[in-house]
């Protein structure tokens, strides 16, 4: 049964800054929406705008992030964008953006949070039709895997093992349930983490050039590099913060509890899609 109304923002917001991998400025604006449009991006910097909706269909391939595509025309960087919301409780956005990349910001959620919590949050009248795990499977390897469960609420639970081996990441794990205030408290300003020296590689490879070590958090050998954590286990917040984003690109909300132990995107779209496709086989049986 559904658990809640559609819900939508109450009025525009905006958030803007710089894309971490083209420094190019982008002015990101949610607009409220009607029930049933689910999460769409709009790219209004080109002659004719495009729109892209926040579907797994829409994804491409993309390394360290969250990209979508339609007709070769991309937005880049969606998954904090879409955590917000999803976090939230929004269902239903139009995202207009100024150019190809999402903000960088600091490499958390918390300025869309912000944005959202200032335009407030309304229903639409409108059940929704949340996406429901009904057994028990798993995605990945031995190394890396997702495994998905039914709820054990209405709605999504997340335990998250993070393991770097020996150093100042070292082995991470956060349970928790998603609700707009655990979201908030316990997920939404973790941030961005990156090795020292795929930090290198990346200026080496002509990308990423403005990014600092305050723009999001650089561990050496011996840890942050010019900034203090907010957290000791800040790395798996930020990849269960990650995971919230990239599940919404199942266009409803998720409920299930999923375990997950060094998952990346990749994996966890290929979540959102599984689930789709039960649920497709379910109503076509």
């Amino acid at each position: 049964m559904p658990s809640r109304s559609q819900q939508t923002i109450r009025r525009p917001a905006s958030v803007t800054g710089a894309g971490y991998w083209s420094g190019r400025e982008c002015r990101v604006e949610f607009l409220p929406a009607p029930a049933g449009t689910g999460v769409v991006f709009v790219r209004v910097d080109r002659d004719v705008p495009v729109r892209i909706a926040a579907t797994v269909e829409n994804r491409v391939d993309a390394v360290n992030r969250t990209n979508l595509a339609v007709a070769g025309v991309q937005v880049q960087m969606v998954e904090h964008a879409l955590s917000a919301l999803a976090g939230l409780g929004v269902d239903c956005c139009v995202v207009r953006v100024t150019a190809e990349e999402l903000p960088g910001l600091d490499g958390s959620s918390q300025a869309y949070v912000e944005a959202i919590d200032a335009a407030g949050v309304e229903c639409l009248g409108a059940p929704v039709e949340p996406l429901l795990a009904d057994g028990v499977w798993r995605v990945g390897d031995d190394s890396s895997w997702i495994e998905v469960s039914p709820p054990r609420f209405a709605g999504l639970s997340v335990e998250y093992e993070l393991d770097y081996g020996p150093g100042p990441i070292g082995r991470q794990s956060l349970a928790v349930r998603i609700s707009p205030e655990s979201y908030r408290a316990d997920l939404a300003a973790a941030r961005t983490f990156i090795s020292v020296e795929d930090a290198r590689r990346l200026r080496a490879s002509g990308v990423a050039l403005g990014v600092t070590t305050q723009d999001l958090v650089v561990f050496d050998a011996q840890g942050p590099v010019d900034n203090v954590l907010r957290w000791r286990d800040e790395c798996v917040r930020h990849k269960v913060l990650d995971l919230v984003g990239d599940l919404a690109l199942a266009g409803r909300p998720v409920h299930a509890h999923v375990r997950a132990c060094r998952s990346g995107h990749r994996l966890n779209a290929a979540v959102a899609a599984r689930l789709l496709a039960g649920q497709r086989r379910r109503a076509s049986a």
